[in-house]
């Protein structure tokens, strides 16, 4: 017990100091591994911000430009409907009216001609012909949107098929000077307007643009499908409006498609906005490269300091083991297996100290084999060796705490050192050695030892010789009288007591 203490306490710096350059390695890796996670992530929100920005600024150049034609296609509706009211326009011939209602009016290859209907809806003037066909619009969204709110201003349709092409209607009201209905003035925007809109804008396959009114209508999306064209999102159950707000984006699933993608929200006020959305997998697909090098080269790296560690490791290990035998080796006594003259005296002078520290009690066996030499001549050397390693194993069996410390002391003489204990105890420790002795020697051989026993509190001034002296004189009294007994030395007399 006392040499596997021991040995635990000599290894003990070196498994200390392994287990300190694993933990670091270990610590070091997590630290490197949080550092390499944290760029990584800069790096993923960078691209996010880098894409948001992109898409802001591309859903905001395509509200830009869609909401100025609308202005500018307004204003020739307004100018109408405001050159309806000239009193002479009843007296004029139809191409001087042209000229009145339409000189302003803006053309181009994607706006529609503007067309007037009456109170009943019935086309009246178009800005195409002189001679319009009849025509009646009266069920149509926009002209009982008119009719119905005199305060409606510019209203825009639903998508919708408008003279032979899809479109979308911008109509305004016509209104007497006492606010009477008089009519609708309407006209249109194609789809090729936003298809040649689109196609000037450099976009991946799978990027989306839409453009919605402010009650979230879709009037158009690339890519193009008739089937979401004119769908309200409102009804969309599985979409809520405050996911995108104005100027605000989303990442995730959208109300059109299963796509993840990265949308973001046009900021104007104006009577359109737009949405553009780009796919997860595009706006990361640049990190995600990034990111898996990066990764393969710090699990490289980790794997190889976690390997080297773990070298390191079994050879510091490796190192403690042969320290320990080497050290074992130097204060074991070859023979007996217990610890010799050397490591005892160090031991001695160490719980010494403590004890007078502590204020304690230490106890001294001093044991001798009675008639050795006798036995030694007459039975030859290996007999006597085989008796001092009976000796040795009756007192390694006898002394068990973890503090004490058995050794030879030198020939056939053995010592114990029992830190911490009275002399009462120390002297059954005494009693016990010496009987397993002697029932061991009844049965291997004829031997038996003497045992002398002292114990003291050291104080200031004292050194452990006195100890050893007083224990040494009751080993000599236990020989004096008969041998085979323990002695306790008294103190400070000396006076033996058998």
């Amino acid at each position: 017990m006392l040499s596997g203490w021991r040995e635990v306490t000599a290894r003990r710096p070196w498994r200390i100091s392994a287990k300190l350059l694993i933990i670091s390695s270990v610590v070091t890796v997590i630290g490197f591994s949080a550092i390499c996670v944290n760029v990584m992530l800069d790096m993923r929100r960078g691209e996010e911000a880098l894409a948001r920005q992109t898409l802001e600024n591309l859903a905001t150049t395509i509200e830009s430009d869609v909401n100025r034609n609308i202005e500018i296609y307004d204003l020739s509706l307004k100018a109408v409907a405001s050159s309806m009211l000239l009193p002479e326009l009843a007296t004029v011939s139809k191409p001087i009216r042209q000229l009145i209602l339409f000189d302003h009016a803006i053309t181009a290859k994607h706006f529609g001609a503007i067309q007037v209907f009456d109170t009943e809806g019935r086309l009246t003037i178009d800005a195409s012909t002189l001679d319009p066909l009849p025509e009646v619009r009266s069920e149509e969204d926009y002209f009982r949107v008119h009719r119905d709110n005199p305060d409606i201003g510019l209203f825009i349709s639903r998508p919708m098929l408008f003279r032979g092409a899809y479109s979308i209607v911008l109509s305004r009201r016509i209104s007497d000077t006492d606010g009477g209905f008089m009519g609708v003035v309407a006209g249109s925007i194609r789809f090729s307007y936003f298809h040649e809109l689109f196609e000037r804008l450099n976009l991946d396959r799978d990027d989306t643009i839409t453009v919605l009114k402010r009650d979230r209508t879709i009037m158009m999306r690339r890519p193009f499908d008739l089937e979401i064209i004119g769908r309200n999102l409102n009804e969309r159950q599985n979409w809520r409006a405050d996911n995108l707000k104005a100027g605000g984006s989303y990442a995730g699933q959208g109300p059109v498609d299963p796509t993840p993608r990265l949308y973001v929200r046009s900021t104007s006020t104006g009577p359109m906005f737009v949405v553009a959305g780009k796919p997860l997998t595009a706006v990361f697909e640049l990190w995600q490269r990034e990111a898996y090098r990066i990764g393969a080269v710090v699990l490289a790296l980790i794997l190889f300091m976690l390997a080297s560690t773990l070298v390191l490791a079994r050879e510091i290990g490796r190192r403690a083991e042969a320290e320990g035998k080497l050290e074992e080796m130097a204060t074991t006594d070859a023979l007996t297996g217990l610890k010799n003259r050397r490591k005892f005296d160090s031991v001695i002078d160490v719980e010494w100290r403590r004890a007078m520290r502590q204020k304690t009690p230490v106890a001294l066996l001093m044991i001798d084999a009675d008639h050795f030499k006798a036995y030694n001549d007459t039975f030859g050397h290996q007999a006597g060796d085989q008796v001092l390693v009976g000796i040795a194993i009756c007192i390694s069996d006898s002394v068990s705490r973890a503090g004490d410390c058995a050794a030879r002391y030198g020939g056939e003489e053995f010592a114990v050192l029992l830190p911490n204990i009275s002399v009462t105890d120390a002297f059954k420790v005494a009693e016990t050695i010496r009987l397993k002795v002697q029932g061991w020697s009844d049965d291997q051989a004829s031997t038996t030892v003497s045992c002398g026993i002292a114990s003291l509190v050291p104080t200031a001034g004292m050194d452990p010789s006195i100890l050893v002296a007083a224990a040494d004189k009751a080993l000599y009294a236990a020989k004096a009288g008969g041998r085979n007994q323990s002695v306790v030395a008294s103190l400070p007399q000396l006076s033996l007591v058998a």
